[in-house]
């Protein structure tokens, strides 16, 4: 059976975005860099849990972050309150960060800033369940958010996002006396999606959980990053 020309277009577009990824990889491996890909639906607190991050992790850590948002640089502007560098994309009618968008990115932060100084780089996808689990940007691991008040069937809804995640964080736990969830019910639907994700409850209100996703976060950045040959190396750098 021929492909529509859809199904076809769709497939040359992530083929495309995935030599983009490989290759903001490869950057990343260079520099010695850990790279996370945060995704969530909007509101889910994805910029809530970096500034927990940034505030508790800085001091061990030396962290940039790559900011996705459609308009405007207000999830930006908070992050730098903490005198991390953050690069700012809008990406306009586009859902998501893909791998192109993340490079331009990339490029700036490495003209600004020494990127061999940096253990971290957080990228803050653009809020939707749908179209960031499936164009990579790089990363080395995607963390997902569900918030409680999206409800125990969003993994069964939207399984990509799931099945992708490396780390579940189950956030707003501070809203569960308030709210008629099941957090086991989300685990399990979670559980059919990807059995291996790390599931972590967390709040940014009390706290709760944060420790939890911290020590996975220091635990992820100190494993080895894999070797970039010396032709790699010049291939790199003649893309700049």
């Amino acid at each position: 059976m021929h492909q529509t020309f859809d199904a076809a277009l769709g497939i040359n577009l992530l083929h495309a975005n995935q030599a983009g990824a490989d290759h903001n990889r490869a950057h990343f491996d260079q520099w010695g860099i850990t790279c996370f890909n945060l995704m969530s639906s909007p509101g889910a607190g994805k910029t809530a849990l970096l500034e927990r991050a940034l505030a508790a992790l800085t001091s061990e850590l030396k962290i940039a972050v790559i900011e996705g948002d459609m308009t405007t640089e207000l999830d930006a502007d908070r992050l730098r309150q903490y005198g991390v560098p953050v690069i700012a994309i809008n990406t306009g009618r586009s859902c998501h960060l893909d791998s192109k968008m993340v490079a331009g990115g990339l490029h700036q932060f490495s003209h600004q800033y020494n990127p061999n100084e940096f253990d971290l780089v957080l990228v803050e996808n653009v809020g939707n369940l749908v179209c960031p689990a499936e164009f990579e940007v790089g990363e080395h691991a995607k963390v997902a958010l569900l918030s409680l008040t999206e409800g125990e069937d969003k993994p069964l809804k939207y399984p990509v996002m799931f099945q992708e995640a490396d780390c579940l964080l189950i956030t707003k736990m501070d809203l569960a006396p308030y709210l008629e969830v099941d957090i086991q019910q989300i685990v399990a639907n979670v559980r059919q999606m990807n059995p291996h994700a790390t599931i972590i409850p967390v709040s940014t209100k009390t706290g709760e959980g944060l420790e939890a996703w911290f020590e996975w976060v220091r635990t992820q950045v100190a494993l080895p990053k894999p070797s970039v040959s010396d032709s790699e190396n010049v291939e790199l750098a003649a893309t700049h």
